[in-house]
């Protein structure tokens, strides 16, 4: 299962999660939302996958956000996505998405939902086998 991160350039939590990726032998692909443009169809996907909706995705102390006084509650989803795709960086960042998962940002202890099901179940015996034998 490979993990698609989005990420902005500048971004210490983009930078924090491609490293705990890599530290993790997380397979992923790295997707640049200032260079690359996202696709609807992406976005689409992204936004399905929110408990929160645009609340979850969307910066709005960005200065991006800020400048367009808009009301994204009241755009329809390609209203929104054009004003994403020509301001990507009133994202939040970075998006992981898998098949089944998307998390927003970074937090340690969240992002360890992409490591396999079996290794987070192994690594939990080990746990308890060794405050057994302490």
């Amino acid at each position: 299962m490979t993990v698609t991160i989005y990420t902005q350039t500048s971004c210490t939590s983009s930078k924090k999660a491609l490293k705990w990726l890599k530290e993790n032998e997380i397979p992923y692909t790295e997707k640049r939302i200032t260079s690359e443009t996202l696709t609807l169809p992406e976005f689409k996907r992204i936004l399905s996958m929110t408990e929160d909706g645009t609340d979850e995705i969307i910066s709005k102390n960005s200065k991006d956000f800020k400048n367009l006084r808009c009301d994204v509650e009241q755009l329809s989803i390609q209203e929104l996505y054009d004003i994403v795709k020509d301001h990507p960086k009133m994202l939040r960042s970075p998006i992981l998405i898998d098949e089944k998962r998307l998390q927003v940002g970074y937090n340690e202890m969240d992002i360890r939902r992409f490591i396999p099901r079996k290794v987070r179940a192994y690594e939990l015996y080990e746990m308890q086998r060794l405050s057994y034998e302490i």
